[in-house]
This record gives C-alpha cells, structure tokens and sequence, in this order.
C-alpha cells in the first residue's frame, strides 16, 4: 500500500508540474489578454523537439546538451509566440467579435505547425535520455523513485513560486494586471498596453516550450502530442476557474494524481480521467474550483 501511494504521487506530482506549466502559460495569456490560444499545444511540441534536435546533436549547434536544449527551447519558443501575437493576434484585438477571430486563427496555426512539424520531421517518435545527472533513482520508504520525477516536481512548484511572486510583487506584475483589469485605463496611466502584452504572450509561450522541453525527456516527442496536451491544459484552465493562475496550478495537480491512480488500478479508463474529474467539480462549482461568477 505504501509502495503504490509512493509511486502515484511520484508519477502524479510529476505529471501535474508539466501540465501545470502548460496550463499556467495558457491562463497567463488568457488572464491578460483574453485569448484562449489553440496553438499553444504547438508551442509545447516545438520546445520538446527543439530540446531533443540540441540534446542529440542533430541539431545545428551540435552542442548535446539537453539543458542547453530546454533553454533555447524556452527562449526560441517564446519567440515565436511574441511573433504570432504581433503579427496574427494583435489585428483582431479592436474587431468585434475579435474573441471568435482568435479562436479560429489559433486553431488555424495549430494545424498549420503541427502539419509542418510532420512534413518537416515525419510521423516517426523520436526519444531522448533523462540527462545523466538525474538518471538515478531516490529510495523513499524503500521504495525507489525516479530523480527526474522528484526534479520535475520541485522544479514545478518553484515556478509556480516565480510567476507568482512576479506577478503580485512586481511593478510588471501591477502593470500586468492594471491592463487585464482595464487596458484603456492602464494606457492612459502609462503603461505601454501594447508592449505589455506581447511581452505576456512571450513569456506563456515560453512557458508552455519550457514544459514541452522537461517533457521530451519522459514522453515520445512527435508532430501529434501536442494536440493531447492542450485538451488537458484546456480542462485544467477550466477546471481550476478561467484565468485563475492558482486555479491552473492546483487543477493540474489534481489531474497528475488522479491520472497516476487510475493508472494503477485501471489504466483502460486513463483517458477519460480529465473529462471525468472536469465534469464532477463542474457540477459542484460551475465557475471552476477557483474561479469566480462572471469572470471573463
């Protein structure tokens, strides 16, 4: 019993901090800016393959670092998602009816990467080591976990630290949150609302290429999991209340777990783990775990 209770919150708590950083980089963008952004799964596949092209060598830096891999991940994804808001979001923010613009232009650049991404790399799954550093096991009650699932762990937990002390303690996160609360008010205060928001939307792509980066070393990086992830990071926002950072946090910790214990007893029901838990919490709290009436 105690063995099992080990291994769940291990592989559970494990699961959750990358989902977590999937989702928290989708509720940052949404908190802010309002857009329930389909293409950040995209974002999360490209920073597992860009982590494993450097991790491996195969790459152009032909470095085979693997945290060489999950930085440049991070940055270079966060990139590209600061591109995509100036470029494809940013027109539609005056439109009326902008909020359903979004909504198909982002699922228009998920099957647009996530097409290229097969045509460019091809369907097969590629796999990279857990680096070498954490490659051990921890004995905890006897029972032998991975290194790599505690650091995940930790590592998710002092990032959720971060963004918060960042966004509550800092005049960005001040300014940040004037502008989610009013943007027009904000701007006439002198905040730079434009440039603001395309640094959020930066650092939630980078945050959802820094999961996909931490990830590749667990799960098959392919064109497709991408498409995967960003259903469960769409319950997790929904689940902890739209918008709502510890919402996010605290509704993808409740997905790892609850996925790690089916797992255990009954892994042919592992995919309806997400639906199922969304739908019970929904009826009891229409408005997330979390969140609030009338929010968004």
């Amino acid at each position: 019993m105690i063995e099992t209770l080990i291994i769940v919150l291990s592989e559970g708590l494990a699961k959750g901090m990358v989902l977590f950083l999937v989702a928290a980089g989708l509720t940052v963008i949404f908190g802010v800016l309002g857009v329930l952004n389909f293409a950040h799964g995209s974002f999360y596949m490209l920073g597992a393959y860009l982590t494993f092209f450097v991790a491996t060598g195969t790459g152009p830096l032909f470095f085979e670092s693997f945290w060489l891999g999950v930085v440049l991940a991070a940055i270079i994804v966060g990139l590209i998602g600061a591109l995509i808001e100036l470029t494809v979001i940013r027109p539609t923010y005056d439109m009326e009816h902008g909020a359903i613009y979004q909504l198909l232009l982002t699922f228009g650049l998920l099957l647009t990467i996530d097409s290229t991404a097969r045509w460019v790399w091809g369907t097969e799954f590629r796999s990279i080591s857990v680096p070498s550093e954490l490659s051990f096991r921890v004995s905890i009650a006897g029972v032998e976990v991975p290194a790599y699932d505690l650091f995940l762990t930790v590592f998710g937990f002092v990032m959720a630290l971060i963004i918060w002390l960042l966004f509550t303690r800092t005049s960005i996160g001040r300014n940040t949150r004037a502008a989610a609360e009013n943007a027009d008010m904000a701007n006439v205060l002198g905040v730079n609302v434009p440039v603001l928001f395309t640094i959020v939307f930066f650092a939630g792509s980078a945050i959802a290429g820094l999961g996909g980066a931490l990830a590749s070393a667990q799960a098959a990086v392919s064109p497709d999991m991408g498409e995967s992830v960003i259903i469960e990071s769409f319950i997790v926002v929904v689940l902890g209340g739209l918008g709502s950072f510890a919402g996010a946090f605290v509704g993808a910790l409740l997905i790892g777990l609850a996925d790690a214990v089916v797992f255990q007893l009954a892994p042919q029901f592992r995919a309806f783990v997400p639906f199922a838990l969304m739908a019970i919490i929904l009826l009891v709290q229409p408005a997330g775990l979390l969140g609030e009436e009338g929010e968004h």
